[in-house]
């Protein structure tokens, strides 16, 4: 991270590969996206070594490749499939995972050999109580601990490892200790994601999903009170409308990656429409479809007239159609741009 404004760093983003990976996932969350499990089990089954190793043939300048959804250290072909991208020259691997695979030695040793040099985690409390009440999976707290201390005692060895915390209801007070906590685990950057209004977390939207201006106040307070202890708080605030945290620093304030990944062709056709999916039909004979984080967005999030004038007009990837239809615009207010605001001034607006 450096100290170039969330625009800038938005506009530079590269844009990251996508593997689907784990067929089924051997936690529970009440939040997941990924509500339709048979449906994504039909998806991610379709992932083999040719599927792979088409991906990476055709994709040989991008900067990471990351294996995702379900739980991708479920499926025995990930440490195969990991030395294909080390093969093909990938700067970085990585994984998406829940981390309770990764507590066993010779396995997360194994993937490292392999060549996977990031490890995606996520968690979401300091306490086994709060985390197994969000994944309803009994000792998943502890074994994903296990799995975010082997993974830490390999950073000698290059490797990256980052968590992931999904910001609910529950676990939004205690945003300060769950960072506390993962940095003595020894945890490089702490990522507070703020969920997606799909799956899960529609159907209980109302029992977990926090107002977006609650979470930005309580982390920008964490971050001040943080600040105080450690100069630059390595913790970042994912996936809230830049508009809501005008008061937490640029740097703390993170980004979903662009990615792209490659889905059945009839999967596909379920998620985008006939125009949109000219052209994306690829794969060694039609049989995958490519589909961007773009797409998905453009289909759920909305903006209104307003934010044409908002300074993030360009950056802002828009507020999902399910939280607008609970809450609406009104904690949503464009944020003049400095230039805009001394025009107003100087016309006496």
């Amino acid at each position: 991270m450096t100290d170039v404004g969330i625009e800038q760093r938005i506009a530079d983003r590269r844009e990251r590969v996508h593997v689907l990976t784990g067929a089924v996932c051997n936690n529970n969350c009440v939040f997941c996206m990924e509500e339709d499990r048979d449906g994504r089990y039909v998806t991610n089954s379709a992932t083999t070594d040719e599927t792979v190793r088409w991906i990476l043939e055709n994709h040989r300048d991008c900067e990471e490749v990351c294996f995702t959804s379900g739980e991708p250290t479920i499926n025995p072909a990930l440490p195969r499939w990991v030395k294909m991208a080390r093969a093909h020259g990938v700067p970085t691997i990585s994984v998406m995972t829940n981390g309770r695979a990764l507590g066993y030695e010779r396995y997360a040793k194994g993937l490292v050999a392999a060549g996977m040099n990031r490890f995606y985690v996520s968690i979401h409390g300091h306490e086994r109580r709060l985390h197994e009440g969000l994944t309803r999976t009994p000792d998943s707290f502890d074994q994903t601990v296990a799995g975010i201390r082997m993974i830490a005692s390999l950073a000698r060895y290059g490797i990256t490892l980052h968590t992931s915390t999904v910001v609910t209801r529950r676990n939004l007070p205690h945003v300060a200790a769950i960072y506390r906590f993962l940095r003595e685990l020894g945890v490089q950057q702490v990522v507070f994601n703020v969920m997606q209004a799909n799956g899960r977390a529609d159907t209980h939207f109302e029992q977990i999903f926090p107002r977006y201006a609650d979470i930005a106040a309580t982390f920008a307070a964490f971050v001040r009170e943080q600040t105080a202890i450690e100069p630059r708080p390595m913790a970042f605030l994912v996936d809230i409308p830049l508009c809501t945290t005008e008061a937490v620093p640029d740097f703390n304030r993170g980004y979903v990656e662009s990615y792209v990944h490659f889905e059945p062709a009839q999967v596909g056709t379920a998620l985008l429409d006939a125009d949109a999916l000219a052209g994306r039909t690829t794969g060694r004979a039609g049989e995958l479809v490519q589909i961007r984080r773009s797409d998905l967005d453009g289909a759920r999030r909305h903006k209104r007239d307003e934010c044409g004038a908002c300074k993030y007009e360009r950056s802002c990837e828009g507020v999902w159609g399910n939280y607008l239809r609970r809450h609406g615009w009104d904690e949503l207010v464009p944020v003049r741009s400095e230039a805009a605001a001394s025009e107003l001034e100087a016309c006496g607006a």
